[in-house]
């Protein structure tokens, strides 16, 4: 028998041409980018380009977007109506090359200055390619006085056009159709892309009315923007600001090689400054730019000239200090480009960001001169924007050195029992049974140690005063002692996510070593006040740790009551009413002492012993309550701390649940 593999024919006849609409059906990926529901998104936004062109050449200011149940969708603008009818130069019908045939149009001839100047849909492939993708597509177009229709099934005309004359007024084209679960693998575009898609389109078509209904929920969304991107700048500043709204606008013509014919370039750019938001958004021909492409190196290149310049003349920079990067500006920019072109290079069909080197160069040196005037005709300004670009550079690169420290001292796998001073561990590995005691001082340490469960009952001591968190900077707290033993201790890593120590967050929560955090200290405001900050410290640097229930406080007693027969502790004065009420004879009461002058005994039955000991889960119930607490507690005054600590802590033991 023989077991030769048989061979595959390969000849003349194996090489195949996809023909009609089984070259985008097969193929979706190819001119949508996706398959998937990215490639359906960008079906939709073909049909949505046309009508903003059409809206651009000044034929109807309005488009409506409904969307389906069934995941189908209409779009309808009021425009002249896409041409139908017969085409003598074709020697076909426009219909069957618009919604037939790939790469054919009517806005290749827009640099002779034909119709669609600036067009947004250039390579002739969207209505074709859409109605190829779609499951059923029906086209209805006024115009002339007559009324055409369109009816396809899967890439394949029924019927023919049906054209009848038309009373109606109003002209324009609608297009209806379902995206194919065959073609894509997912067919249900979220609400929110379409509400997102239609905002940006407002924002970069002045006055020009986007309508989107959704037939799911029955909501109706409207967007305009009267003066494009200056007011949606202003919506997103919302008054905070630290500069005035600035826009610049030009037209120009250039070519991208000697080679290569010119073109026209329109560009407008609207920028301001803020401390709280920043955003850099750049479109072109409408299409929102996500990757930028040459927009993006110009914005980059013309701040970083103008401010970096700026900084040299008013001798701003410390000696020897490196120049600013773009990552200072752009924590403190707010800025929407949107720039216009006869001819546009797409990095590819989903025109994601544009690569033509003439428009790169002309808005850079365009941005240079018009940053240089604004700088000085605004003074004040210009002194604001430098130095604060100087706060974020420094900031950003104290944010470096933190975390080359974080990265030195809590990277890796660490022996903390032989690295963490005074540190004792337990015996146990299996992670659901350890605890973590954090104890105040060495006395504690001691008590702790011999009164505790040494197989699932670890101790850290926290030795002198934690730094307070909540007001101390990233540097700062990892250059602290404690605080650093503590994390190598934890094992889970830091949460931090302010804008300059976004790669700081080393956190996972699957790497903590501990099932339960518990802080345990002295019932008296040294105490509060050491438990508190352990608790900040937490906050600040942890907080998935509350968030998850894994902090505890340890209730210690705040008597302890003796009588002939038993040894009583009461953790409140409320308690120790009621076992005085129930006790007959003699008695003697004794203020509880430090946790390090408790005898083994007394720790274990009260503080550490899971059967009698209390402990409070640590719950953040409200956030901002929780805020508002430690900021009273952690404010500046020292002396008003305590003694708001001396009036109120008893009140975080009467009560279960803390913070």
């Amino acid at each position: 028998m023989s077991t030769k593999k048989q061979e595959k024919k390969y000849g003349n006849e194996s090489i195949s041409l996809l023909k009609g609409a089984d070259r985008v059906r097969l193929r979706p990926s190819v001119i949508f980018g996706s398959d998937g529901l990215s490639g359906c998104q960008h079906a939709f936004f073909e049909i949505l380009a046309n009508a903003i062109d059409e809206a651009r050449e000044g034929f109807g200011d309005k488009i409506e977007v409904t969307v389906y149940k069934d995941s189908s969708i209409m779009v309808k603008d009021y425009g002249r109506g896409i041409p139908l009818d017969y085409n003598e130069k074709e020697k076909r019908y426009n219909w069957e090359l618009v919604f037939c045939e790939l790469y054919a149009g009517g806005k290749y001839n827009n640099n002779d200055g034909e119709n669609y100047e600036f067009s947004l849909g250039l390579n002739g492939l969207g209505s074709c390619a859409t109605q190829y993708s779609s499951e059923y597509m029906d086209v209805i177009v006024y115009r002339d006085g007559y009324k055409y229709e369109l009816h396809f099934e899967k890439g394949n005309n029924i019927g023919g056009l049906k054209k009848e004359k038309s009373d109606s007024k109003y002209t324009g084209t609608i297009i209806k159709w379902k995206p194919d679960i065959e073609v894509f693998t997912d067919i249900n575009i979220p609400i929110s892309y379409f509400k997102e898609t239609l905002k940006k389109q407002a924002v970069v078509n002045a006055g020009v009315v986007f309508e989107l209904k959704d037939e799911v929920s029955n909501e109706k969304y409207v967007y305009c923007y009267e003066n494009g991107i200056v007011d949606y700048i202003k919506e997103i500043n919302n008054d905070k600001g630290f500069s005035s709204i600035q826009f610049f606008e030009t037209e120009t013509k250039g070519r991208d090689r000697e080679d290569k014919p010119e073109y026209k370039v329109k560009m407008q750019i609207g920028f301001c400054f803020n401390n709280e938001i920043n955003l850099l958004e750049y479109f072109h021909n409408s299409s929102f730019l996500e990757y930028g492409g040459a927009p993006d190196k110009a914005v980059k290149s013309a701040f970083v000239y103008a401010i970096d310049k700026y900084l040299k003349a008013e001798n701003k920079y410390n000696k020897g200090e490196k120049k600013i990067t773009f990552t200072d500006i752009e924590d403190s920019l707010i800025l929407v480009s949107n720039s216009f072109s006869t001819i546009t290079s797409y990095e590819n069909q989903t025109k994601k960001a544009i690569t033509n080197t003439f428009i790169q160069e002309a808005m850079t040196d365009f941005l240079k001169k018009k940053l240089e005037i604004y700088f000085i005709e605004n003074k004040d300004e210009a002194e604001k924007i430098a130095n604060q670009i100087l706060i974020n550079k420094r900031s950003r690169e104290k944010a470096e050195k933190t975390r080359i420290d974080i990265k030195k001292k809590l990277g890796g796998e660490i022996d903390v029992v032989n690295r963490v001073k005074k540190f004792v561990d337990c015996r146990t590995k299996d992670i659901k049974k350890r605890e973590l005691y954090i104890v105040e001082g060495d006395s504690a340490l001691g008590s702790c140690k011999l009164g505790r469960n040494a197989e699932f009952q670890a101790i850290m001591p926290v030795r002198g005063k934690i730094l307070n968190c909540l007001k101390a900077d990233d540097h700062k707290i990892f250059k602290n002692e404690i605080i650093v033993d503590l994390l190598k201790v934890l094992g889970c890593g830091v949460e931090i996510n302010n804008r300059h120590s976004k790669d700081l967050h080393t956190f996972d929560i699957n790497k903590l070593k501990w099932d339960k955090i518990i802080i345990c200290t002295d019932a008296d405001v040294d105490g509060y006040q050491i438990r508190t900050l352990i608790l900040t410290m937490l906050y600040r640097l942890v907080p998935t740790l509350i968030k998850e229930g894994k902090v505890y406080i340890a209730e210690t007693p705040l008597f302890e009551i003796r009588s002939s027969r038993k040894t009583y502790f009461a953790y409140n004065e409320s308690e120790k009413k009621r076992i005085l009420s129930q006790i007959k004879g003699k008695y003697t009461i004794q203020r509880s002492k430090g946790l390090g002058e408790n005898d083994p005994d007394m720790m274990w039955e009260t503080t550490m012993n899971p059967e009698t000991r209390r402990l409070i889960k640590v719950i953040p119930d409200d956030i901002e309550k929780t805020k508002e607490i430690f900021e009273i507690l952690l404010g500046d005054k020292l002396n008003e701390r305590k003694e708001y600590i001396s009036q109120y802590g008893h009140n975080y033991l009467d009560e279960m649940d803390v913070i």
